[in-house]
């Protein structure tokens, strides 16, 4: 039987749980967009913007801090 990619997206989207935090990335070449979801797909904080470098990166780390405290 042939393991379909499908089916490990199905088993790893299982595993997520109100304990887990989503954050989607839309890349871009110089300015990227990051927005966080809940477990059901619920946005939790307004979406960032970001620019592709060390200080941008940061941000988003710092940003992604920022859900678990509401």
């Amino acid at each position: 039987m042939k393991f379909k990619m499908q089916d490990k997206q199905n088993q790893l989207i299982e595993r997520i749980s109100d304990k887990h935090l989503v954050v989607r990335v839309d890349i871009a070449q110089q300015l990227h967009v990051a927005r966080a979801v809940n477990f059901r797909g619920i946005v939790v904080v307004d979406p960032l913007a970001f620019e592709n470098n060390e200080d941008g990166f940061a941000g988003l780390l710092k940003w992604m801090d920022k859900p678990s405290k509401i």
